[in-house]
């Protein structure tokens, strides 16, 4: 932390009602209580009152605090759930900035606000999966997008593993999941990777290259020719809608069930997702659809 940066932190922790000794100050921001004294004398000269009582230690004027964001309850709890949802799914480094956004936002709040805010967010917890060591990936990936450089990594598909290097463009988080948008380099086109699924991510010193397609785009070789139609019980409507897939176009309750339109690839890219639904998926089209499923059910009764 710069000290521009911690004279602002000071300045929040001095907010608080009680008094502050400089041993508190020095520990919580990790310098010597030397370097407290000068920064508490750099806020007095900035116009900050800071008083300082011998044996308590320092604390605001009170009536002192920066100037209210005119934010109703409903925008300040918005942004502070905002953070809240953001330090869940981040990596420890983006989780340290939140917290440092979430205490400025809520000092710069009026104090009738800033109760009401913290009320709230008292009472509902916004809490995020499990993400399997994918922090680590996320935090070199997006060192990778800011850098604008290749990666290398190994990939677990379902159709086995492989050792894969590709230009990133963006991330995207659907369904609690993590996923890649970049340039495959060995298909020579858009792919959408898991970040679940990659291990042994490496930044390549290889540049991105400039003339590829960028996030947010469809390349005409990026899209999914292949039409899918499954078709659920209608009682199953809710449980399919829980958990939607990347490639869903369309679902829609028919006379004959819950049926769902996907785009694809291929064939295989949908297979484990029909399978994990068992008996209650039934694959109106393609045909090589339906036939993989079969093989597969046959697979499993013969190994049985």
């Amino acid at each position: 932390m710069n000290r521009t940066d911690r004279l602002l932190a000071m300045v929040l922790e001095l907010r608080e009602s009680r008094w502050t000794r400089a041993e508190e100050l020095a520990r919580h921001f990790t310098i010597s209580v030397r370097t407290v004294y000068r920064d508490v004398l750099a806020l007095n000269e900035a116009g900050v009152p800071v008083l300082s009582v011998p044996g308590q230690g320092y604390r605001l004027m009170e009536g002192y605090f920066l100037p209210p964001l005119h934010l109703t309850q409903q925008e300040a709890v918005m942004l502070a759930f905002g953070l809240d949802a953001v330090q869940g799914v981040f990596d420890a480094e983006y989780a340290q900035a939140v917290d440092t956004a979430a205490r400025k936002l809520m000092a710069s709040l009026p104090e009738a606000r800033r109760q009401e805010v913290e009320e709230l967010r008292g009472h509902i917890r916004l809490i995020g999966p499990d993400e399997n060591g994918t922090p680590e990936i996320l935090r070199t990936l997006r060192t990778a997008l800011l850098a604008r450089r290749a990666v290398g990594f190994r990939y677990h598909s379902p159709q086995g593993v492989s050792d894969r290097r590709a230009d990133p463009h963006g991330l995207v988080r659907l369904n609690g999941v993590w996923m890649l948008a970049a340039h495959d380099h060995q298909r020579a086109e858009r792919r959408t990777f898991r970040l679940d699924r990659m291990e042994a991510v490496t930044l390549s010193g290889t540049p991105v290259q400039p003339d590829l397609q960028t996030f947010g785009t469809d390349p005409p070789e990026d899209q999914r020719h292949l039409r899918v139609r499954l078709l659920f019980p209608a009682a199953a409507e809710r449980r399919v809608r829980e958990r939607p897939n990347f490639h869903q176009v369309t679902a829609v309750q028919t006379e004959a069930g819950f049926e769902v339109t996907l785009k694809v690839r291929g064939a295989a890219d949908l297979l484990p997702w029909v399978l994990s639904w068992g008996a209650q998926a039934t694959v109106l089209e393609p045909p090589e659809l339906a036939e993989l499923v079969r093989l597969e059910a046959q697979a499993v009764l013969d190994r049985s």
